[in-house]
């Protein structure tokens, strides 16, 4: 499994992907494993982000769905949710602040 993150944080870095952030899921009883989270620079890097993973990744990880806004981009690998945000979305949703609470066991307090 982290080769698998490492994999997929090293593609996302030198793609230029910015405040990438893994969150360790797997005692928390959420749906899956792990969570990434990564700014983009813009729209059109969003997008640009995921051909990249889609390229690099490929056949190794399957990618179960896409969900594409251009400003944020949801790829479930079953195990593995990465979100590719611009910074003005990923302040707006502030996923950290429920990834972090969800990591640390404190969701619903």
């Amino acid at each position: 499994m982290q080769n698998r993150i490492e994999r997929i944080t090293t593609v996302l870095d030198n793609n230029k992907a910015e405040a990438i952030e893994v969150f360790d899921l797997r005692e928390k009883n959420y749906f899956v494993d792990y969570a990434i989270i990564a700014s983009s620079l813009g729209t059109k890097h969003t997008v640009a982000l995921l051909d990249h993973l889609r390229k690099d990744l490929k056949p190794a990880e399957k990618f179960n769905n896409i969900d594409e806004s251009g400003d944020w981009i949801v790829i479930d690998l079953g195990d593995i949710l990465i979100h590719i945000m611009t910074p003005e979305y990923r302040i707006k949703y502030d996923m950290e602040s429920f990834l972090t609470s969800l990591a640390n066991g404190k969701e619903g307090e």
